[in-house]
């Protein structure tokens, strides 16, 4: 969503008549778009801005205006950051996006998105949260749920399709309860699957109460729709689960899994875990670690719990010591490289349709791409001319705990 985010201001300022830098130190005016999700995330941010605002002022850079944006504005107030950050221009909440052109300087025009674009793009369709997990800090910042209108979702993807986006992926925190009257978000997929040009589509993040067999159904009747799901479950404890507000069960989620899994053995599932929520037992860690074993997910991305102010579980005694959780999380990232590799392999010798993203971060000599169920396959760029954003097909040869490599055919 902060990518999302970052790219319409970058559009709208485009628009309004001014030109991407090529770096800071050439820059004459910077934003900090802020998450405020973790502290550490939000500690980054402002103090970006404060070493951005301090070069301002020494008149050692280019910079004329250093600006703040998103969730740490909304979280901390404007009051506040101005106190903070000396030297600040301005900052904008969340929401208000669109005022950014009239306060960077020389702005006075505000247009459409700038025509040229990528082979994958980012579409909200959704803002705002009203889970309200303990944790979380989210809903206090993005404010309620709020589902976007199914017309302008349309018109802005077949303006991408038109424009060449090839793939494109849904935003919402909570994006498949996205809903407008009778029409519910696998209708909104079944309509964008329609759209000439566009091959892929994605969407995240989801809510195991959002699988259902309407969801699966679009997944087996449209082809574009990714076999790719962001499934967070965050514990395997029914004890924890209800803690923290997630309102579903352990058995409830991994029905969830059951439903896609039958539907399609080689769907890809991924997931966010926390470790160390206060009052987390060796016995609901275990049940987390063999929660994560029955699903069988192919990446999972692991977080120790810290406490953030405003939140419910902030009121609560942070009593897993950090070296407990630093264990625990060791422990879950080791059990998923076995996992990731265990998974891996079954697709060897399988052919996998991948969407090429360009040269390997690991070897320029090597290109890299993504297969539709979001897995990074690699081969040798001799192999193919292949284009940043074309489609070729690969059979996999070797499998890693987090890539596939294989040869273009």
């Amino acid at each position: 969503m902060n990518v999302r985010d970052s790219e319409a201001v970058a559009a709208l300022l485009v628009a309004a008549g001014h030109e991407p830098a090529k770096g800071e130190e050439d820059a004459e005016l910077v934003i900090v778009n802020s998450c405020t999700v973790r502290q550490k995330a939000e500690n980054k941010a402002i103090g970006k801005a404060g070493y951005l605002c301090a070069m301002k002022r020494k008149g050692e850079s280019a910079l004329k205006a250093v600006g703040l944006m998103g969730c740490a504005v909304a979280r901390l107030g404007e009051e506040e950051l101005k106190k903070q950050l000396p030297g600040l221009d301005f900052c904008i909440r969340p929401g208000h996006l669109n005022e950014i052109p009239y306060l960077a300087a020389g702005a006075d025009t505000l247009g459409a998105h700038p025509e040229r674009c990528g082979f994958s793009a980012f579409v909200t369709v959704m803002t705002g949260c009203d889970n309200c997990c303990s944790y979380c800090i989210v809903p206090k910042v993005r404010g309620h749920e709020l589902s976007r209108p199914f017309a302008d979702i349309v018109r802005e993807v077949e303006c991408l399709a038109h424009r060449g986006v090839k793939e494109v992926t849904l935003l919402g925190q909570s994006v498949l309860k996205w809903r407008e009257g009778e029409t519910s978000f696998p209708m909104l997929l079944r309509r964008l699957a329609e759209i000439d040009g566009i091959e892929r589509i994605r969407f995240t993040s989801a809510h195991p109460k959002g699988c259902t067999d309407e969801l699966v159904s679009a997944y087996r009747d449209c082809p574009k729709i990714c076999r790719h799901l962001h499934l967070p479950v965050q514990s395997g404890s029914d004890r924890v689960l209800k803690e923290m507000g997630r309102r579903y069960t352990r058995d409830e989620y991994l029905a969830a899994v059951k439903k896609l899994r039958d539907f399609d053995p080689e769907f890809s599932l991924t997931t966010d875990v926390i470790v160390g929520y206060p009052g987390e037992s060796e016995a609901d860690f275990e049940a987390t670690r063999t929660l994560m074993d029955e699903a069988g997910f192919d990446n999972a991305f692991v977080f120790k719990y810290s406490p953030r102010p405003g939140t419910r579980s902030a009121a609560l005694e942070d009593d897993v010591p950090t070296a407990e959780k630093e264990r625990r999380d060791q422990v879950l990232l080791s059990d998923q490289e076995r996992r990731g590799l265990e998974r891996n392999r079954r697709l060897v010798g399988t052919v996998r349709e991948v969407l090429v993203e360009g040269p390997s971060k690991r070897n320029r000599h090597r290109l890299s791409g993504r297969d539709g169920g979001n897995r990074i396959v690699v081969w040798d760029a001799g192999e193919t001319k292949a284009e940043t954003g074309s489609v070729v097909r690969v059979k996999i040869l070797e499998a890693h705990p987090q890539i596939l490599l294989g040869k273009v055919v």
